[in-house]
């Protein structure tokens, strides 16, 4: 099977999409004249023309809220941010409008929106450009939040977005767009809400999502060179969470480690933390163990943010402390 990189993945899929049904449009800054500020959206332009690959200023807050009126009224946008750090300047429109209007409006307006763009660290970029949302966003009724590892996955779990009826956030990594991964060319699409076993194992589980996952399987890899079989589970979306996935594999492994990019406090890996206390307790040989970010603004030197971050070595660690090692 051919090999192609994230961002290639996701452009096939935004293609495709955009193929399929003349309603789907890209917006953002620089998605069309360059390409994209990451170059996903490389093509798109010549292909489909400037009524569909769309430049914007630079006013997050102004196209998304073009984005939640084109949706009501039976288009299906596709906003991109270049990094979810500037979504807090639109986060009025996201939650209030997009998330809200079936609710509010008695079931008479759909918003099918994607908004998509980069999340988390990606070196030397300080606090206000290193932060994590995704339990922000997953707080919120009314949105579905995507966070995909792999081309494979990102670019399935992409064009399910696109086609879902409700607003979906979907995060990528920036340091995850040159990842190459096995891709079909057939099409192919992965349905929103469903977890997977990256790796089987029986003496702990390990549960992540996006660029994380790298983490977690590291920390398999070298945890079985010591004889520690571990079961990697991949979120992919963290709202919905497939809960199950989850509480299936700890009633097996009886442990349980959480790997996440983000501030411990209300991350998602408390939500996980709390439902296997609830849904799993008599199965449980040790206390849950999560690995966050450090509760601080991420720093700029590189020093500082490898021990911020988390990393395979605090994973393996967590892993040697619920196996009582």
């Amino acid at each position: 099977m051919r090999e192609i990189q994230f961002r290639e993945a996701l452009r096939e899929a935004l293609a495709e999409e955009m193929k399929r049904d003349e309603k789907v449009f890209l917006m953002g800054e620089e998605v069309a004249e360059y390409n994209g500020a990451y170059k996903v959206s490389q093509g798109l332009l010549d292909e489909f023309g400037p009524e569909r690959v769309i430049d914007t200023p630079i006013s997050e807050l102004g196209f998304t809220g073009i984005g939640v009126g084109a949706a009501m009224n039976g288009l299906r946008p596709i906003i991109e941010f270049m990094t979810f750090n500037f979504s807090l300047v639109a986060i009025d429109q996201i939650i209030n409008s997009a998330a809200k209007m079936m609710s509010m409006s008695g079931g008479q307006f759909n918003i099918p929106i994607v908004f998509r763009g980069p999340t988390g660290n990606a070196g030397m970029l300080s606090s206000q450009h290193s932060q994590n949302f995704e339990n922000w966003f997953a707080n919120t009724p009314g949105l579905k939040v995507v966070v995909p590892s792999n081309p494979y996955d990102a670019k399935g779990l992409l064009k399910s977005s696109i086609r879902d009826n409700d607003p979906v956030i979907f995060m990528e990594s920036e340091l995850m767009y040159g990842d190459k991964g096995e891709v079909p060319e057939k099409e192919y699409l992965i349905e929103i809400g469903k977890a997977e076993v990256k790796k089987e194992g029986n003496d702990v589980t390990i549960v992540s999502f996006g660029k994380m996952m790298k983490i977690a399987l590291e920390a398999a890899k070298e945890l079985a060179k010591d004889n520690i079989s571990a079961e990697v589970i991949d979120l992919m979306t963290v709202r919905p969470i497939d809960y199950a996935a989850i509480v299936n594999s700890v009633k097996k492994t009886n442990r349980l480690v959480v790997v996440e990019e983000a501030w411990p406090l209300s991350s998602i890996s408390t939500e996980i933390t709390y439902h296997i206390q609830k849904h799993a307790f008599d199965f449980m040989d040790a206390p849950v163990h999560r690995i966050t970010n450090m509760d601080v603004p991420l720093p700029y030197a590189p020093t500082l943010i490898e021990v911020i971050l988390p990393n395979v070595k605090r994973t393996i660690d967590a892993v040697n402390a619920v196996m009582y090692r």
